[in-house]
């Protein structure tokens, strides 16, 4: 079935479950389509490269092809979208001169909200964190990768609400769809969600000193690991199919 009126619920086809929820709970079908299909690209269920047929998602979807000609025109100018002149729209990806200015922009930004938060995080703040870190080591333990990962996000968004300068905090969330989608795909890095747990305690021990110099210093490192080992897998990736 499709919807071609701008309000209503309906039900999608049930082969689309696994990447789009399917409905739409009576907002305009354009912004609907245009969240459904974001979340499948910052999740992952529409991976980097992976080609955007209209006709195929208005099918998935259930709705007519123009909210998802649309949708996919917003995604572009976020950048979550590329046209190519061979394969049309597919899912953007990030080359290594991506990688480097998105990481530039996290050291800078996050930096700050490290620095914020050995300024001013409250005392249950700093519980929230030491608790994150704890849970951590017992995930990584456990090798429960899946958790760990989950729970690493959630250290992220408690860094970031420490940010109080409102134009930080904008461009924080004008960025997290990347940070997002870029912090999944290094979770796929053999050791690098593992490596991840003592960078955090470095950073939390340094907030928890009140040492902003430090918490700052902590991140910033801890960024530039996660790049060096993005950069490398990448390499590995173009090492391989070259190889192969």
């Amino acid at each position: 079935m499709t919807v071609d009126n701008e309000a209503g619920t309906e039900q999608a086809p049930e082969a689309s479950d696994a990447v789009f929820s399917g409905r739409h709970d009576r907002r305009k079908v354009t912004d609907w389509a245009y969240e459904e299909v974001r979340r499948a690209i910052i999740d992952l269920k529409l991976k980097p490269g992976e080609p955007l047929r209209e006709a195929t998602m208005a099918e998935q979807l259930g709705v007519s092809k123009t909210p998802v000609r649309e949708a996919l025109a917003r995604l572009e100018q976020e950048g979550l979208v590329e046209t190519t002149s061979f394969k049309g729209a597919v899912v953007s990806g990030y080359s290594p001169a991506d990688l480097e200015e998105i990481y530039e922009l996290r050291e800078l930004l996050e930096g700050a909200a490290a620095r914020a938060a050995a300024t001013s995080a409250s005392e249950e703040t700093l519980a929230r964190l030491a608790g994150i870190v704890a849970e951590s080591r017992v995930l990584r333990a456990n090798d429960d990768l899946d958790a760990l990962a989950a729970l690493l996000g959630d250290f992220d968004l408690v860094i970031y609400e420490q940010v109080t300068n409102e134009r930080i905090r904008a461009l924080i969330e004008n960025l997290k769809a990347h940070l997002t989608r870029i912090g999944r795909l290094t979770e796929e890095i053999p050791g690098r969600v593992k490596a991840s747990v003592e960078e955090h305690a470095a950073i939390v021990d340094a907030i928890a000193a009140r040492d902003a110099d430090g918490a700052e210093r902590s991140m910033r490192a801890h960024i530039r690991s996660v790049l060096a080992d993005q950069l490398g897998a990448d390499q590995a990736r173009i090492e391989t199919g070259r190889s192969a």
